[in-house]
This record gives C-alpha cells, structure tokens and sequence, in this order.
C-alpha cells in the first residue's frame, strides 16, 4: 500500500522497511479476520477496559499499530522515490498517486469490505486517508525541502489535539470540514441517496506521513548507517517515553482520559487505550515510537524471519487488496455452509454482506483462519514480487 510500489523507477529497496512492512501486513490481517469471523465483533468493543479480556484487548490493540507504520514508511518511501525527481515531479508524482488511491477506496475497496453493488454506503477508510495524505505532502513538498516538511508534519500531530477543546454547531459546515480534516471518529453523511461512511481524517495522519518524508533523508546513500540506527533509535525511545509521560499527565493529548478499574489488570488496559479515530497525539506516539526502534534494530538484519517478512512487504497494495477479498469470500462461504439463508446473508440492513451480526466463532478459530489466510497469500506475494521485478509494464507500477 506504499508509495513504493507505485513509482515507476523503483529506487533500490531498503531491507528494513520491507521487513516492518512486512510484518504490519500480517498483524492487519488479524484485525480484518477478527471483524469478519469473530462472534462479537459487531457486540462488543474489544478495548473497552470494563469488558474485554486481556487476550480480545491484546488482538485489537496490537492492530493500532498498522496504520500509523504504514503512512511512516510511505513517507519515507515517497522521500526514496523523488530522490532522483525535482519537487515538481516528485510533487506531482505523489499527488497523482494519492487521487489514484483515492479512486480504487472509492470504487473496489468499498465493493470488496460490502459486496454491494448498489453502493449503498461509500466507504472512506485506510485506503482514502493514504491517498490523501499523499495529495496533502506533494502540495508541501512542492513548495518546502524535506526538513521543513518534517516539522510541518511534527506540527500536526503534536497540535491537532487542540480541536478536541473546540466546539461548533454540530453537522454545520464547519462541523463537516473538521470533522473530515481533524475529529471524524466515525461520521456518516447521506448523499444523493447514498451515505458517505468517513472512518479516518486527513491531516493528523497527513501529519505521520510528512514525519516520514523528513525522515527519508536518513536513507540517503552518502548518509551514515551507524549514524542512523543511533537517531532512530533515540527518536523512537523518546516518543515511547514521551507517550508515558503525557498519559501518566491524563492531560492533553488524548480526548479519552484514563481511569482506575476496579481490577489492576483493567487499569493497565485503560491507560494504553487511547484514540484511533482520529489518532491522537498519544497514539501516535505509542505506535511511532516502538516503529522506529524496530527500524533502528532491522537496518542490517537479514535472516530466515526478515526474508519471510520481506515478501509480504515488497507488494503491499497487491496484499491489500487480496487479503480483503479472500477474507470476505471466506466469511461469505461459511455464512452459507452454516445454515444461513441467501436472504439473510444479503440483508438490506447488513453493513457488510454475507456478514450477519449473530455469526462467527470464538477468538482461538479467528487466530487460526488468521494464519492460514496470510500462510496462503506467501507465495501468490513471492510470485508477484518476481514477477514486478523482472517485468518493467506501466500499469505494473498501479498495482
């Protein structure tokens, strides 16, 4: 899902952004299963300290932190691959991609999480806020170098939290735009007879990629790999450590403060839940950081478990799309195979189709289904990845 693989001269890749890629799109893969298999997936919130379990917490929550590593890495991949651009081109090339990305959430992405074909609900997701985000950084990286575009980037995530303290009229123009850009935590908005589903903001994941961006400089070639392990390494200790503070404060930088449970456990869950929708400050810091760290460690590893990763990391938006549909057809065929009938698999009031709200199966089958789907797509991943590598066609560099 990187900008990576959508240039159309691939800079030389960096081992260590494929193998944290890599092992990102595994760990989604989980989140997704659990939605779609999972018995209580649409009845129980899975990070709610007061009712979940260690075990349903810890599925969810290690999710959290797919996204933020994903627009980290496309920034730095974005910065890779207008190394050998000028800001116009590269600029250009960014926000090109970004409509393109926009277009395929629009239009596949949506049919494949509701198998609809009515469109009924437009779905603007992970895939939306990427393409946007690529939009928003080529606007900056046309105009600023890349150190300005890091701190406008840092900005953002260190600021947006200040629009938690700021109340309009709710559904007013205003209200829409923020909600869109900065607080949108779910927003559905009927248009033209269909509704505008609005799951992920722009501009404090905007913020994540930018960082990004900057940080690409530390991949230049004449740059000092000694050098940059040891920046990475301490950035990504000061976030984590920063994010323990400011919780700890339970002041600014999260909208949802933590609480004493009446067990200890559940206080414990209570502090790391913090918000994704939008990802607050202290989110972002809490999945940035330990990325960072992972970076600094797998700068120059290369062993059985990196190369494995590495698959799955080369072809990011082929994995996507794939992993969704088979997930979506799986959970399809056994909603028929377990007795339920073609109407009530394709309900009007179904969200997503061949999903009803009463089916799926306890946690320990979710993580099963998990691992046989991502053991499945290894090597249709290896076969692509060749297959990119050794073929030069223009639509490749869309796919």
């Amino acid at each position: 899902m990187s900008v990576s693989l959508l240039q159309s001269e691939p800079t030389s890749r960096i081992k260590s952004i494929d193998t944290i890629r890599g092992a990102i799109m595994i760990i989604m893969a989980l989140d997704h299963v659990r939605e779609f298999f999972l018995i209580t997936a649409f009845t129980q919130n899975p990070v709610d300290p007061q009712t979940t379990t260690p075990i349903l917490f810890f599925t969810r929550w290690i999710t959290h932190y797919c996204a933020p590593s994903f627009m980290l890495l496309s920034g730095i991949s974005a910065y890779l691959a207008g190394s050998k651009r000028s800001a116009t081109e590269t600029s250009l090339f960014l926000i090109k991609r970004g409509f393109w990305i926009v277009l395929i959430e629009v239009t596949l992405m949506t049919f494949i999480l509701s198998f609809d074909i009515s469109y009924k609900f437009i779905l603007l997701n992970v895939l939306w806020a990427l393409g946007c985000c690529m939009i928003v950084t080529g606007i900056f990286v046309r105009f600023f170098s890349a150190k300005a575009v890091l701190v406008f980037g840092l900005v953002l995530i260190l600021g947006h939290n200040v629009f938690d303290f700021i109340k309009v009229t709710p559904n007013s123009v205003l209200d829409i735009i923020l909600n869109i850009f900065f607080t949108a935590a779910g927003k559905f908005y009927p248009v033209g007879g269909r509704t505008i589903a609005v799951f992920y903001v722009i501009l404090p994941w905007a913020g994540v990629m930018m960082s990004g961006y900057g940080l690409g400089k530390l991949y230049d070639k004449d740059f000092d790999a000694g050098k940059r392990k040891k920046i990475l390494l301490l950035a990504g200790l000061s976030a984590t450590l920063i994010f323990i503070v400011l919780r700890f404060a339970n002041g600014y930088g999260d909208p949802a403060l933590w609480t004493t449970q009446k067990e200890s456990w559940r206080t414990v869950l209570s502090f790391f839940n913090v918000s994704k929708y939008p990802p607050s400050l202290l989110f972002t810091l809490m999945t940035v950081g330990p990325v960072l760290i992972l970076l600094s460690f797998t700068d120059s590893t290369s062993n059985r478990l990196t190369k494995f990763l590495s698959v799955y990391g080369k072809v990011p938006f082929f994995y996507f799309i794939v992993h969704f549909s088979l997930i979506h057809v799986l959970s399809a065929i056994t909603v028929l195979l377990t007795g339920y009938t073609w109407k009530q698999a394709t309900d009007p009031e179904l969200f997503f189709k061949f999903r009803p709200f009463d089916f799926g199966f306890e946690l320990g089958w979710v993580y099963l289904i998990w691992i046989a789907i991502v053991l499945s797509l290894y090597f249709p991943c290896k076969w692509y990845g060749k297959y990119k590598t050794e073929h030069k066609a223009w639509w490749l560099s869309y796919l």
